[in-house]
C-alpha cells in the first residue's frame, strides 16, 4: 500500500458526512490490512466515556468465523424483518440490500468486531446509556474514514443477537461484550446520493 491509497482522508470531513450511507453489496475484492488498521486507528481519536479507552476490535477473515456470524444473522433476520415498513420503494431497496448482505455475508472481506471491556451494561439506564456512548462515537469514526477511502462499510448489530454465542465465536472473554460489528470492502457499484429528512423537522426548540 502506498500514502496515495490513503489520499482520500485528506478531503473535507462536511463532504464525507453528506454522502456516507450503508454500503451492504461488496465486492469480494480483499481489502489489505493496513488499510482497515488505518481506520481503526482514526477510530480511537473519538472519545471515550470518563476516558475509559475500553475498546477492543477483532478483526475477522476467516471464513468458517463470517459463515458462524452469518448463520445467527439469518435464526435472527425473519423476527427482525417483520418489523421493518416495506411500504416504500426506499424501504423496499433497503430491505433487498440487507437481504442480500445476508445471503452474501461469508463473502463479506473484512469483518471488524467492535468490543467494550467491562462485561455487560448494568445499573440506571444512564450507565448503559455511558457504557454504549463509549463505542459508537468510535464506530462513527471508521465509518467516515471508510467513506473517505471509498471502501463500502455497514454497521450491523443483528448476528450478535446472542451476546454469550458472539463471544464463542470471537474468543472473548466474559469481561468483553460485543457491541457490533463493521462490514468492510469494496463496494459493488458506486456510491450514490442519500436521502434525508429536512433538517427543521426534526430540530426542537427548548421543549418538543
Amino acid at each position: 500500500m502506498t500514502g496515495h491509497d490513503l489520499d482520500g482522508l485528506d478531503r473535507p470531513i462536511a463532504q464525507m458526512m453528506e454522502t456516507q450511507r450503508s454500503i451492504r453489496r461488496l465486492a469480494d475484492a480483499p481489502v489489505e490490512q493496513a488499510i482497515v488498521r488505518r481506520c481503526i486507528e482514526l477510530g480511537l481519536r473519538a472519545p471515550t466515556g470518563s476516558n475509559g479507552q475500553n475498546w477492543e476490535f477483532v478483526v475477522v477473515r476467516d471464513p468458517a468465523t463470517k459463515a458462524r456470524f452469518a448463520k445467527q444473522y439469518r435464526r435472527g433476520w425473519p423476527l427482525y424483518r417483520r418489523t421493518l415498513d416495506a411500504s416504500t420503494p426506499a424501504n423496499e431497496r433497503m430491505i433487498d440490500a440487507v437481504q442480500h448482505q445476508i445471503d452474501h455475508f461469508e463473502q463479506i472481506p473484512v469483518l471488524v468486531a467492535a468490543c467494550l471491556r467491562g462485561g455487560r451494561p448494568a445499573g440506571p439506564y444512564v450507565a448503559r446509556s455511558s457504557y454504549y456512548g463509549s463505542i459508537y462515537p468510535t464506530v462513527q469514526n471508521i465509518l467516515l474514514a471508510a467513506r473517505a477511502l471509498e471502501l463500502g462499510a455497514s454497521l450491523i448489530t443483528l448476528p450478535l443477537w446472542s451476546a454469550r454465542s458472539s463471544r464463542r465465536i470471537l474468543g472473548l472473554p466474559r469481561s468483553v461484550r460485543p457491541a457490533c460489528l463493521i462490514a468492510l470492502g469494496w463496494p459493488a457499484g458506486r456510491y450514490g446520493p442519500t436521502t434525508r429528512r429536512p433538517v427543521d423537522e426534526v430540530i426542537h426548540l427548548e421543549r418538543w
